[in-house]
């Protein structure tokens, strides 16, 4: 039977397993190349290639290698192929083009050229010409350049490979996983084996479903390309329908029998959309019945049966679904958590592009497969659960505590002493913020030494109204204690957090505060997608940011204070400092405040301070924003006329940033020369609220007695129920003219 030459493009590190899939078939002279796959073969082989090669993209049958120097020498060598052999000059195409040289650098170009050739071939050989058809035209025309040539062929598949067929149009979730990439992590896996073994399969972040849906199909030799209903070669005049339908007839009569024995499948997601839409593609890739799906997070999944020992694959949600840095550690706690004990002899498959997966999870991959998702490198980790997955420090293999109804496995024993202390502290938090009306408050603040972070609770409001939020503080531990145990810890309080709280871990936001440097006062993160919601206080609406910054854009501990500026900005002209995100400036103008003045040196913060105001429906003249360095700009507002009524200071403890005029600042050094300026601006009968974070902070009495300013501490009132424990979060001082 004739031969012919093909060529499979397949995600870039899939070459290896793509060649294997074809020599599986029979077919010879199989080469592996970066980004695809060469094979010679029949029509037949290339058929069965098209419907059963799970790692393709498409099926390329290459006509051609012609010149391509130059546009003209591309032209005459495209024109000259016989193409009344493969399409009607009344028929349609569509063309592909890729790879550039140093005369042919557009491919929009090179495609239209390419165009123009076949079309001028059809104009002189039968006085007609074929149309364009982007869409399903007769036959897809690849050319790729290569040097100073250009392979010529056509497109088999007509269409990418990976569109099995099975998801509904115009509905996905965020940066869905393509079918082709997730059956080679599958076949990486041994899933192939692992099936016919009876061992179950578990996606516990399965987002849309992909890895569930292919592992099903693998598992009951259901050929990928079953369902589609167009190929490249449906108007291809070399096309042979009868041995086409013999290979249909024979994928459908494997899909029968395969699935009638299935090994138990399971995929979950926190998020019901992602679930429902992941069970309307299994249902219309025939396999509803058997893949169970269900919402939850990866810390309570569903339990799978152990033996024999199965695979866990999943692809977390890395830099989309979620932000890169914040929320990663909470979501590899629940994931070591979960898999740390009880699943001996199970495989585990991770594909991320996050280098520091083995250090998150506490865990040894045994392989790294280099993978590609798109352009994006994304190693695949292979981990063998069981003691032989456990780093070389010792992790143990774990320790079962219930939390909420739920056993989560955690690294140190002395975590039961946590969850007791945090069960009881959140019960009486919870009560009273339902009484108060509360919905932000801080649950946990190193209550135990050896578990020394904050954990502050966010509910959502208006379109985020049903959301929670959990944001979590790590206070750098002490010198003397050890820094292996410390990271256990510290990823036992996150993987108990979700089973405690009742939220995903995906809505668990990890910060790190050290001793700053200088620079910025509240520090900005590296980040993917930012996480943004809305929460209210005081029956106000406010923007926080859970993923790009330090701290949200509330300080919880300043709640008392902002409710004094709520209750004295009655007619007042009010003046904010150092402003942050310009939440007193709300409670002032929701006060009554004449006239509200915002300050601050960033303007990334003065514009999330107008956009609070405007949520809460300040806006106009009487309101102002302005941007510069509060030390230069009070100097500059004494020799105005300017003054206010109400003034609040909140400046940081310290900072070096470029921005500033003088150099640097330290409030313990510089305050009293702040205060007497900011006392300045006050009317007469004016008053200033001063706050600071500093925690052994020394107002210079003598020095602002001097200069005619009374200062009187009233931080025991502007200290909240939720930051009793710790006294000393902030100071807060009344300021006026003497």
């Amino acid at each position: 039977m004739k031969q012919f030459e093909f060529y499979a493009p397949c995600p870039r590190g899939l070459e290896g397993v793509c060649a294997e899939e074809l020599r599986a078939m029979r077919i010879g002279r199989v080469r592996p190349l970066k980004s695809g796959v060469a094979f010679f073969g029949t029509l037949e082989q290339a058929y069965r290639a098209a419907l059963w090669v799970r790692t393709a993209s498409r099926i390329l049958l290459v006509l051609a290698r012609v010149g391509a120097r130059d546009a003209d020498e591309l032209y005459q060598g495209i024109r000259s192929i016989p193409w009344e052999e493969h399409m009607l000059a009344t028929g349609t195409l569509a063309i592909d083009a890729n790879g550039v040289n140093d005369e042919l650098r557009n491919t929009q170009f090179t495609g239209v050229r390419v165009k123009d050739a076949i079309c001028d071939h059809f104009r002189a050989r039968d006085g007609m010409r074929p149309d364009v058809d982007t869409e399903r035209p007769d036959i897809r025309v690849n050319v790729a350049l290569r040097g100073e040539k250009a392979t010529v062929s056509i497109d088999l598949a007509g269409e990418s490979l990976h569109r099995r067929g099975y998801r509904a149009p115009g509905k996905q979730v965020e940066a869905p996983l393509k079918e082709a990439l997730a059956a080679g992590i599958l076949l990486l896996s041994s899933w192939d084996e692992i099936a016919k073994q009876g061992g179950a399969f578990l996606d516990p972040l399965c987002g849309s479903g992909t890895l569930a849906i292919e592992a099903a199909m693998i598992a009951a030799d259901i050929a990928p390309g079953i369902l589609r209903d167009h190929w490249g070669f449906d108007g291809w005049l070399g096309h042979e329908a009868g041995v086409w339908g013999r290979l249909l007839d024979e994928a459908d009569d494997r899909a029968q029998r395969g699935r009638e024995s299935m090994p138990p499948i399971y995929a979950s997601d926190h998020d019901p959309y992602a679930i429902a839409l992941a069970a309307e593609s299994a249902k219309r890739a025939l396999l509803g019945h058997v893949i169970t799906f269900s919402v939850s997070d990866v810390a309570v999944c569903p339990l799978p049966p152990l033996d024999p020992p199965g695979l866990v694959a999943t692809n977390p949600p890395y830099g989309e679904r979620i932000s890169t840095q914040a929320q990663l550690p909470a979501l590899y706690a629940a994931i070591s958590s979960r898999f740390r004990s009880g699943f001996d002899g199970f495989t585990m498959a991770i594909i991320t592009s996050d280098a520091l997966i083995d250090a998150g999870l506490g865990m040894r991959s045994e392989r790294v497969l280099s993978l590609y998702n798109g352009k994006i490198e994304s190693p695949l980790h292979l981990y063998t659960l069981g003691a032989a997955s456990m780093g070389e420090e010792g992790t143990p293999s774990g320790v079962p505590l219930e939390v909420g109804g739920t056993t989560v496995y955690v690294a140190e024993q002395n975590t039961e002493q946590f969850v007791a202390r945090f069960k009881k502290v959140y019960a009486l938090r919870k009560k009273w913020a339902r009484k108060n009306g509360v919905s932000c408050y801080r649950i946990y603040d190193a209550d135990l030494p050896d578990y020394s972070v904050a954990i502050d609770l966010y509910q959502g409001a208006g379109r985020d109204e049903g959301k929670t939020w959990v944001h979590v503080a790590e206070y750098a531990p002490p010198k003397d204690i050890d820094p292996v145990r410390a990271q256990r810890r510290l990823a036992d309080i996150l993987a108990v957090l979700p089973a405690a709280l009742d939220v995903s871990s995906e809505d668990i936001f990890l910060k790190v505060r050290r001793r700053a440097r200088g620079g910025s006062q509240y520090g900005q993160l590296g980040s993917g997608r930012s996480v943004i919601g809305t929460i209210l206080e005081n029956h106000l609406g406010f923007e926080i940011n859970l993923s790009d910054y330090l701290d949200t854009g509330i300080f919880l501990d300043h709640r008392l204070t902002r409710g004094l500026i709520l209750a004295e900005a009655d007619k007042a002209r009010f003046l904010n400092l150092f402003a942050y995100t310009g939440t007193a400036t709300v409670h002032a103008a929701a006060g009554g405040a004449f006239t509200t003045t915002t300050v601050d040196m960033s303007q990334t913060y003065l514009s999330w301070a107008e956009r609070n105001m405007k949520k809460n429906g300040f806006t106009g003249e009487n309101h102002e924003y302005v941007r510069a360095d509060c030390l230069q700009w009070i100097q500059d507002m004494r020799h105005s006329k300017n003054r206010w009524d109400l003034i609040f200071i909140d400046p940081p403890t310290f900072s070096n940033s470029t921005k500033m005029v003088d150099g640097d600042w330290d409030v313990q050094r510089d305050h009293a020369e702040l205060l007497v300026g900011v006392s300045r601006l006050l009317t007469r009968t004016g008053s200033a609220i001063f706050s600071c974070n500093l925690r052994n902070f020394k107002p210079d009495y003598e020095t602002l007695s001097k200069a005619g300013v009374e200062l009187v501490d009233i931080t025991p009132q502007t200290i909240p129920v939720d930051f009793e424990r710790n006294p000393k979060i902030h100071h807060c001082y009344r300021m006026r003219r003497v």
